[in-house]
């Protein structure tokens, strides 16, 4: 009987303690188990580190797993991610490209603290540590739930809104690796690059067409079409758009947490019948 690649409940996209997940790579390839995933990809920000114990995981549970990464570029003076799935954990250039974006993270997560402290918010730099598992991660995640902690806010999605955007009090940019640098990493290890979460991103139609384009002649070989950050009608845009740059199509929930919003592993749209799902690359 001929395998029915859309009906596969894939999950390629989703973050550890390792990042700014509150779930070991254990417990969360337990989780995607438990959820009905049937091919599930660890993809934490600009680190491998737990792909080791997750994959370990997944065999015992005798749940299919890709290794993956997701890596911080900056394009068109905006933070883009890219997921990178089916690499080599171990390959030399992509350890070193993803210790130098590594680098830049406690610098920023500095003056994002001093911002705070200027804007009411004293000692966010520790409070933010206490929740990062890996303090060479320190993001604004972990920002977010200190200060739903201090009860600045009532939730996460509250403190993106009041502080943590271009605009507000406590956003810093930060200049990431550039999008062919993290393309070539991927390649180079042996990986498939993929778009995340396109519909994130402030860019008109004209950049998201550009960003697709040069993404692709840099080598990238996949969209994320149906993520939990997309509605149906982004969906529907971005299967249009992978067809048109004839670009293979990903799905993934880009968990963090259990608690912290209604994302759930497994839980998102199926890929549209007339898209070539990346994940044919490893079933």
């Amino acid at each position: 009987m001929k395998l029915d690649l859309h009906r596969i409940n894939a999950d390629l996209h989703a973050h550890s303690t390792v990042s700014d997940g509150t779930m070991t790579p254990r417990a969360l390839v337990e989780r995607a188990h438990a959820q009905g995933v049937e091919l599930f990809a660890l993809t934490d920000h600009d680190e491998v580190a737990g792909l080791h114990e997750a994959a370990l995981a997944a065999a015992e549970l005798g749940l299919d797993f890709v290794p993956g990464v997701e890596i911080s570029v900056t394009w068109s003076g905006q933070t883009v991610h890219i997921v990178g799935i089916g690499i080599d954990a171990g390959n030399a250039a992509l350890i070193e490209g993803l210790a130098h974006v590594r680098s830049g993270r406690m610098r920023r997560a500095q003056a994002m603290a001093d911002a705070l402290a200027a804007a009411g918010h004293p000692g966010a730099l520790e409070g933010a540590l206490a929740y990062a598992g890996n303090v060479d991660l320190v993001s604004r995640t972990h920002f977010a739930r200190w200060l739903v902690e201090t009860g600045a806010c009532d939730d996460v999605r509250e403190v993106f809104t009041k502080y943590l955007v271009a605009g507000k009090p406590g956003y810093v940019p930060h200049q990431w690796a550039e999008l062919r640098q993290a393309v070539a990493w991927i390649a180079g290890a042996g990986g498939v690059a993929i778009v995340a979460h396109p519909g994130r991103y402030k860019f008109g139609d004209d950049e998201l067409r550009a960003l697709l384009a040069e993404f692709r002649d840099a080598g990238g070989l996949a969209v994320e079409v149906s993520t939990s950050n997309h509605t149906a009608q982004q969906t529907r845009k971005f299967a249009k758009l992978a067809r048109e740059f004839e670009l293979e199509a990903s799905r993934g929930s880009d968990f963090h947490s259990p608690n912290e919003s209604q994302v759930e592993l497994g839980r998102v749209q199926a890929l549209p019948d007339a898209l070539v799902p990346v994940w044919r690359r490893f079933v």
